[in-house]
C-alpha cells in the first residue's frame, strides 16, 4: 500500500476489509471502518464507498469510542 493521507479515495485502500456497525439501517447509511497495516484506522461514509477516507490513529480512535460510550454525542443522533 502506498502513502496513506486523509482525503485519498477509499478504493485506493487495497486490500482492507470495511466493516460497518450491525445497527446500520436499510439505505446502508452508516460509517464504515477498516483497519490499516500499522495499525491506524481509515473510516468512510457507506453510502460513498468510492469517497474520501480520513486516517485516524490508534489513540484517536480510541477517545472516540470511549466519548461514544459514554453518551458525550448522544445529541447528534437526533434522539
Amino acid at each position: 500500500m502506498h502513502d496513506v493521507y486523509n482525503g485519498m479515495a477509499a478504493t485506493e485502500l487495497h486490500g482492507v476489509v470495511w466493516q460497518k456497525s450491525k445497527h446500520s439501517n436499510s439505505q446502508g447509511s452508516c460509517v464504515e471502518f477498516a483497519q490499516l497495516p500499522g495499525g491506524n484506522v481509515a473510516v468512510r461514509n457507506s453510502r460513498f464507498p468510492e469517497g474520501p477516507a480520513l486516517v485516524y490513529t490508534p489513540a484517536e480512535i480510541r477517545a472516540m469510542l470511549l466519548g461514544v460510550k459514554d453518551g458525550e454525542f448522544d445529541h447528534l443522533a437526533g434522539g
